[in-house]
């Protein structure tokens, strides 16, 4: 949940970015049509992605998942992750070929967009692991150990 939660949070500042910095010196008009619509797409953001807090979703989902129930993004964005994955497979070859031959950029800012929302769409379908206890820790104490147990490999004698 957090990973999805961040990656969106960084998706998010990267597109606005890279779009305020590639249609940085171009001319006003389309200057005030890329303002509209990333202030459009940040809009909608408030109203889904960042409507509920991190810490109430994550709650919601191991509660969730404590009493059994699978996680309704999975099934009611089922054809929306389809609609996005084809897109992101079908377009890849043309986003690639008007990017070689004509030297649009600006296809990249849109197909980076199908990407990252269809990464976002499978993160977020996913069923979270209930919290436990680390077991990294212990497993480099044991592999630290083992290598200090292991005798050292005996060379041959000429």
């Amino acid at each position: 949940m957090w990973l999805a939660v961040q990656l969106t949070n960084v998706s998010i500042i990267l597109y606005f970015v890279w779009a305020a910095a590639y249609f940085w010196n171009t001319d006003r008009t389309t200057r005030i049509f890329v303002a509209l619509f990333c202030s459009g797409v940040l809009y909608a953001l408030t109203l889904t992605v960042f409507k509920v807090p991190i810490e109430e979703y994550e709650s919601n989902a191991y509660r969730r998942v404590a009493k059994g129930y699978r996680n309704p993004r999975r099934v009611r964005d089922a054809m929306l992750r389809w609609a996005f994955l084809t897109l992101a497979v079908v377009l890849w070859y043309p986003m690639f070929f008007v990017y070689v031959q004509l030297h649009r950029s600006s296809v990249l800012l849109g197909y980076l967009l199908i990407v990252l929302t269809t990464a976002l769409l499978y993160l977020l379908a996913c069923d979270p692991l209930p919290p436990c206890a680390g077991k990294v820790r212990e497993w480099l104490r044991g592999l630290a150990s083992a290598r200090v147990a292991a005798p050292e490999p005996s060379r041959p004698v000429n």
